[in-house]
């Protein structure tokens, strides 16, 4: 296992997970369980995303290209009205 990345947060660890799941690769949020130790335990490093050492490259690849995704024509906040930007 090699540990591939380090997601920001749960929400994107999971959203990731389930993107590399959806390509055959079974990846493995590592560190969820100790988010409620926050406070305790320092901030950084607690979450990452480990996958088979035969596609790591494969899911470190898929990852960077989401990362560097633009939204789709049309799927800019000023194409909805009204939509609350925080």
């Amino acid at each position: 296992m090699q540990r591939i990345y380090e997601p920001e947060n749960l929400m994107e660890g999971e959203l990731l997970q389930g993107m590399l799941a959806s390509e055959g690769i079974e990846a493995h949020l590592v560190g969820r369980h100790l988010l409620g130790g926050t406070g305790e335990l320092p901030v950084f490093g607690l979450l990452g995303l480990s996958v088979d050492n035969d596609q790591a490259e494969y899911a470190r690849e898929l990852i960077a290209a989401y990362n560097a995704a633009l939204p789709l024509p049309g799927d800019e906040l000023e194409s909805f009205p009204g939509t609350l930007v925080c």
